[in-house]
This record gives C-alpha cells, sequence and structure tokens, in this order.
C-alpha cells in the first residue's frame, strides 16, 4: 500500500470464553453467518476497528467482505473497510497443520476476489484485506513462504499466457489486487517468543516495510508454563521486539492475545488501565469473546474506546538471564503439579459448553516440552475446567517461588499481587484435587478473597460429578462462570 494505514489499537477475536450468548446468535454456539454478525457489531456498537477472522477449520467463510458490504451497505458507505476498519485473517501454518494446509491456499485466493468486491461497492482501490496471520511461527521462512507464494502465485499468475497465446490471465478475467500483502507472525511457544525479535529481523531483512505487526500468545504460554512464566515471556519478547525496532528503524507493532481470566491475560473491560499498563509497549490487545458478551454494552464501549485511544510507552526492561532462571525452576513446579490433575481435567473439559462451531488452531501443549503424556483440552477448556473445580490455575506452580523470587516478579510483573487476589476469589479451599501447598502459596500471597456462591457452585459441581449426575453438571458450570463472567 502506499500510504501507511491505520494501526488498530483493539482487536476482535472469536475465541470462545463467553458465558453468555450474543443477542443476535441464532444458537449457543455461533456460526458463519452469526460472525458475520458478530464483526458489524463490533464495529458498529463497539467501535473495535479491527476483527480477526479464523480461516480454519469447518464453518469457515470466505466470503465474508461480500456479506458485510451487501448486508450492512449502510454502515459501510460511511466506514471504509481497509481504510477505516480492518478485517484481518488468521490462516493455518501448513508446516503444522497438514490437514488444513490448502485452506491457506484458498483464503489467500480470496483476498484478490474481496478487493474485487470492494473496488465495485466503493469505487476506488483500497484492499478491504491486506493482513494474514500466521500461528505457531518459528522461523522466518513460514513467514516468507506467505509473503512470497501470494505475490508470485496469487497475483503473479495473471501474467501467465492461456496455451500459448497472447492472451493473459488478466486479460480473460480481470487484474488481481492487492499486489501484495502484510504477514503478521504468531509466536505461541517459548522458543519461538524468546527468539522473535531474530524471526522478524530476518524476515524483514530483503523487504522495503513500511511497518511490521507481530503477535505474541498469553493463553497458550499460560497454559504450557504457568502463569508467571507467561508474562515473563511475553516481557522478554516486547523488549527485544522494541530493540528490533531501533536496531532497523522498521516500526514494530506488537499485538497481544489477552483473555479475560487472570490466567490468559486479565483484560476485562475494568481492567483496561491495569492491562496497558503491564505491557506497555504492546500496540494492540485482543478483545474476546467474554469482554464483548458477558458485560454491558455500554462498559464494553468505553472500554474499546480506551483501548484505541490509549498512549504507548517503551517496554519494562527486564533481566532476561534472572527471567530464565526463574521460568525454568516454576515452570517444572507448574507441570509437576498439573500432572495429577489432568484426568479430572479432561473429565470435566467433557461439560464444558462450546461457543464457537468452528474449530480453533491446534494447540501447542505437548509441542514445546516433555509433559509426561498429557493430553489436554484447549487453553479455554483447560481453564474453565480447574476453576470448575475450585482450583484456579493461576496457583499451580507458585510453591517453587523464594521470597527473593517473588520480590523480583513483582517487579516485572507489575499486576501480580491484583491479578492473583483476582484468581483467588475463586478458590475452593476444599476441594479434593488441591495439591499440598497449593493454597497455602496462594494464601500467603492474597490472604483469604473467596467468593462463597462460587466456591459452593464448585462443590456442586464436584458433587454432581462423584454421583454421576451428568445433567447438573454443565448448568452449574455456567453458573461458576457467571459469577466469574469468563468461561474459562
Amino acid at each position: 500500500m502506499d500510504e501507511l494505514p491505520r494501526i488498530p489499537q483493539c482487536m476482535s477475536t472469536q475465541h470462545p470464553d463467553n458465558v453468555h450468548v450474543p443477542f443476535f446468535a441464532e444458537t449457543s454456539e455461533l456460526g458463519g453467518e452469526d460472525e458475520v454478525k458478530e464483526a458489524y457489531y463490533i464495529y458498529s456498537h463497539l467501535g473495535c476497528h479491527e476483527q480477526m477472522w479464523d480461516c480454519e477449520g469447518k464453518e469457515v467463510d470466505n466470503f465474508v467482505v461480500k456479506k458485510l458490504l451487501t448486508t450492512y451497505s449502510p454502515f459501510f458507505a460511511d466506514n471504509i473497510l481497509g481504510k477505516d476498519i480492518f478485517l484481518t485473517l488468521r490462516v493455518p501454518n501448513p508446516h503444522i497443520e497438514k490437514a488444513e494446509a490448502k485452506i491457506l491456499l484458498e483464503t489467500l485466493e480470496s483476498i484478490p476476489r474481496s478487493f474485487d468486491v470492494a473496488r465495485i461497492f466503493y469505487k476506488n482501490d483500497i484492499p478491504p484485506i491486506f493482513e494474514v496471520i500466521l500461528p505457531m511461527t518459528d522461523t522466518h521462512t513460514a513467514i516468507d513462504n506467505i509473503y512470497q507464494y501470494y505475490a508470485d502465485f496469487v497475483i503473479g499468475k495473471q501474467f501467465k499466457r492461456l496455451g500459448g497465446r497472447d492472451t493473459t490471465i488478466a486479460d480473460w478475467i480481470g487484474t488481481f489486487s492487492p499486489k501484495h500483502i502484510n504477514v503478521i507472525p504468531l509466536f505461541e511457544d517459548q522458543t519461538s517468543m524468546l527468539s522473535a525479535h531474530t524471526t522478524v529481523g530476518r524476515y524483514i531483512l530483503d523487504k522495503h516495510l513500511p511497518y511490521q505487526r507481530v503477535f505474541l500468545a498469553r493463553s497458550d504460554p499460560a497454559m504450557n508454563y504457568g502463569l508467571v512464566s507467561a508474562v515473563l515471556l511475553n516481557k522478554i519478547a516486547l523488549a527485544n521486539l522494541h530493540r528490533l525496532q531501533e536496531e532497523t528503524g522498521v516500526p514494530v507493532y506488537p499485538v497481544i492475545g489477552v483473555g479475560s481470566a487472570p490466567f490468559r491475560g486479565n483484560l476485562r473491560p475494568d481492567t483496561v488501565d491495569r492491562v496497558s499498563a503491564e505491557y506497555p509497549s504492546a500496540y494492540t490487545f485482543t478483545i474476546q469473546s467474554a469482554f464483548k458478551y458477558d458485560y454491558p454494552p455500554d462498559e464494553a464501549r468505553n472500554a474499546v474506546r480506551a483501548l484505541e485511544s490509549r498512549a504507548v510507552s517503551t517496554p519494562h526492561r527486564v533481566d532476561e538471564t534472572q527471567c530464565l532462571q526463574i521460568m525454568e525452576r516454576y515452570t517444572e513446579a507448574y507441570i509437576r503439579e498439573l500432572i495429577p490433575l489432568s484426568d479430572i481435567i479432561n473429565r470435566i473439559a467433557g461439560h464444558i459448553p462450546g461457543r464457537r462451531k468452528r474449530k480453533l488452531h491446534i494447540g501447542l501443549f505437548g509441542y514445546s516440552r516433555n509433559t509426561g503424556g498429557m493430553k489436554l483440552p484447549r487453553a479455554i477448556t483447560f481453564t474453565a475446567a480447574l476453576y470448575s473445580i475450585g482450583i484456579p490455575p493461576e496457583i499451580l506452580g507458585l510453591s517453587a517461588l523464594s521470597d527473593r523470587d517473588l520480590d523480583f516478579v513483582r517487579r516485572i510483573y507489575v499486576n501480580f499481587d491484583r491479578d492473583l487476589c483476582d484468581a483467588a476469589r475463586y478458590l475452593n479451599p476444599d476441594s479434593p484435587y488441591l495439591g499440598e501447598g497449593m493454597k497455602d502459596a496462594l494464601l500467603s500471597i492474597t490472604g483469604d478473597r473467596i467468593n462463597d456462591d462460587h466456591r459452593q457452585a464448585t462443590e456442586n459441581i464436584l458433587r454432581a460429578l462423584r454421583e454421576s449426575r451428568t445433567a447438573e453438571i454443565q448448568s452449574d458450570i455456567l453458573h461458576a462462570a457467571n459469577i466469574r463472567k469468563f468461561l474459562g
């Protein structure tokens, strides 16, 4: 693009962590048409300027641009898609998601088609889609392959001649635009996050890019390594990316993927200032489904406005060596305390209600380390399951932290105590799955702040589970989640 587009500071996603079903949904599980309505809703009613669109799994809709422009024409006539508001595609990673790999090619082919639709609607050449997100990025070639494939094969084929004649594909069916797309790498495990600056630096080395967005995961690192390690990993990555920007002169705009549970980021309408202070150099924050649907619309709207208008500053300084030393001991304890819980997590997971018909991309649990052969659900269900039995996942691994460690963590993780206090409300100290030392480790930091209604809800879940009253388990899970204002 000739002109640097506006970089949104708030990105709506389709992560299904909500308790309440949005008013426009036809069923409790949002499908393709509901997600088109959702995109319009977040633009028009919440004032969010960017919607992530997952192009993975079933119910994928590659005609979303056409549906938005034709169904909600008056709104989009005044708000130009690709200039004022944005739709950003998350594509499968063909190196890891083999069964979904060719969906990547289908999705890239849809970008010029969406351009044609928008050109007819707007009578201009502003591409409605020009960025894609690549999950589970681990090398610069993974990013570059998408960038080059789009330029060489999606756009480049228009110059091919048909049957040896003078007629090109462009002569036959029209030209293809935009000429290039931006690829946003999403880093999700420890190794890739620690080397994100190196990977991105190599990717941009042979390109003349006006800017580069970089996406850092927050939920999967928490599930893989525990809460404290997830925060420290993000701090290290943000500091390194800031240094990359200074060294190269290419503006880097970090995106951080936070959810409403403290374990997954603790971004709620009432914590915008806190989370902004935690990650001051993060340019864009995600708002997931609980943020959008488990709070009054006015609260969500005001919080989005605050996110879109906040000042971005430099990252916190971190001692990477000391962070890694603490993370190693803490993560070892986290895994050790998690292993005995894997069976009950999987039992409860079957009762956690679904909120999206689409399948989100596969998680990294088990890819990044040896976890004793554990097979666990995705991060939202994992988090919901532990809260449902009265064990906030934030408490796992805390027993490994000495007083000296805690002092260091508090200097880096500025909301450490407040996040743990938020989580501690949902502890059930009588849960039979509460490991030795877990309760003491948490309450020594937070004090006794337990929510009695939530505690009783978890007692009901555990009793129904023991007595095989499966019909009651899901309703009690939803009751507990309603108290928390997030599913998982």
